[in-house]
């Protein structure tokens, strides 16, 4: 049985770093990487790295995220070369929302660039790797793409979507406002419009892009899947207040949902298309090998291996013991730069720094990981003071993901915009994690 000190691999920030990990994906065609929090430059940034390998060397065809479909379809038009933006700040403006770090920050600045620099070698757009968002917050944002879309092809159609979508002109644009007051039964809800829409979208596919061009589908495909959103958001924020549902379940039922469909479309431009997934570990971790499963929560990982062979689905955590993170301390407050406490006892993190490396990655199934252990978890919430009981679950590693990238100490991620509560300042002693040329 291999251990942990036969069984790692160090990180020096050499192009052979995670030749390992290659070796293992060899065809699948899904590759899904995590990241502990959702505001760790080095999660970003070595995310980044091993996408950019999957594209250049083994031609993956693009990254589906754990962000919006509007917002994340824009910078997609950009990757592609297409649209107006002339710069990846100017592409992901519309990730404007909370938490805005996540997406505008200085990291996938870069990588966004990085990805049209490479598109402009390919001469067919077909081939050039896009950037699309699996999420389903953008309620009233995807509602205006839809009707924005059938204007320029089919104005009647837009008029009766525009009258499908009124009903939910009553909530001032706030989703969680709609949820509450439909549940409550003081207005009407909007499922049976939204549905609607969504058939009508499907329906026109159907009869009107059989012999569609590329650039015909494709428009119609980012806004069927609007219309998809709407519906399934529309679900989601009303059960937030009605309880009838696990809204956890229905938002990775979406993602998983809207995943399939990005790889359906995909396969009508490529014979076999192949994805990196973005997403915090918590949904790309199998959920059976969590105590999720106690609580009947399923996730993204965990459907996405059930519905592939399981030599078509590589997955990849990250653990970090301590450093800095960016992140509020309730939702919707500005971000700050915050401390994050070393792994608590008896944890991974705690395992993993032991080893004594600043960084490695390693498979999960030597011997000592085999124990279920506390895990941390961070999104866009960190508080430490309750970190036990906020931020660990119990989890069984091996099971959970085929990799764990591990790095000792970890940085905030730099937003574009900062604001007045993320001070640099903050920890000043802790020395730059490594590798410092990447």
């Amino acid at each position: 049985m291999p251990t942990l000190e036969t069984h790692y691999h160090e990180l020096t920030g050499a192009d052979t770093d995670y030749d390992a990990i290659f070796d293992a994906i060899g065809d699948a065609q899904y590759v899904l990487i995590g990241e502990a929090s959702h505001g760790t430059h080095e999660f970003y940034r070595e995310r980044a790295r091993i996408t950019r390998r999957l594209i250049e060397q083994c031609g993956f065809h693009g990254v589906a995220a754990e962000a919006d479909w509007p917002d994340a379809y824009r910078v997609n038009t950009f990757v592609k070369g297409l649209g107006a933006d002339t710069s990846a700040d100017a592409a992901l403006s519309d990730f404007a929302r909370f938490p805005q770090w996540m997406w505008r920050n200085t990291d996938v600045l870069q990588f966004v660039t990085w990805l049209r620099a490479h598109n402009q070698q390919k001469e067919f757009i077909a081939m050039r790797a896009g950037f699309y968002g699996i999420d389903l917050y953008s309620l009233y944002a995807s509602m205006e793409a839809v009707v924005g879309y059938l204007e320029t092809v089919d104005p009647p159609a837009a008029r009766q979507a525009r009258e499908r979508y009124s009903c939910f002109d009553h909530f001032s644009r706030d989703a969680q406002q709609y949820g509450m007051l439909s549940s409550l039964g003081l207005k009407p809800d909007c499922q049976e419009s939204a549905i609607a829409q969504l058939v009508a979208l499907q329906q026109a596919a159907s009869d009107k892009l059989v012999h569609a061009g590329l650039a015909q589908s494709d428009a119609h495909f980012y806004a069927e899947q609007n219309a998809l959103v709407v519906t399934n958001a529309e679900r989601y924020y009303r059960t937030m207040f009605t309880g009838e549902e696990n809204t956890w379940n229905l938002r990775d039922k979406h993602m998983a949902q809207t995943l399939s469909n990005l790889m359906n479309h995909l396969s009508k431009q490529v014979a076999r298309p192949r994805v990196v997934v973005w997403a915090h570990n918590s949904h790309l971790g199998d959920a059976r090998a969590t105590d999720q499963s106690f609580r009947g929560e399923l996730n993204l990982g965990q459907l996405v291996r059930e519905m592939n062979p399981v030599d078509n689905v590589v997955t990849i955590g990250f653990s970090t013991y301590d450093g800095t993170v960016t992140a509020a301390h309730n939702w919707d407050e500005p971000a700050q730069h915050k401390r994050v406490r070393p792994g608590l006892r008896g944890s991974y993190e705690e395992l993993l720094h032991e080893v004594g490396l600043p960084a490695f990655y390693m498979r999960t199934d030597a011997a000592e990981l085999r124990k279920s252990r506390l895990q941390r978890a961070i999104g866009v919430i960190y508080r430490p003071e309750t970190e036990r009981q906020s931020h660990y679950y119990m989890a069984d590693l091996p099971r959970e993901f085929d990799w764990m990238i591990h790095i000792d100490r970890t940085q905030a991620v730099e937003p574009l915009e900062k604001g007045e509560a993320w001070h640099p300042e903050l920890d000043p002693e802790v020395p730059e994690a490594f590798p410092s040329g990447l």
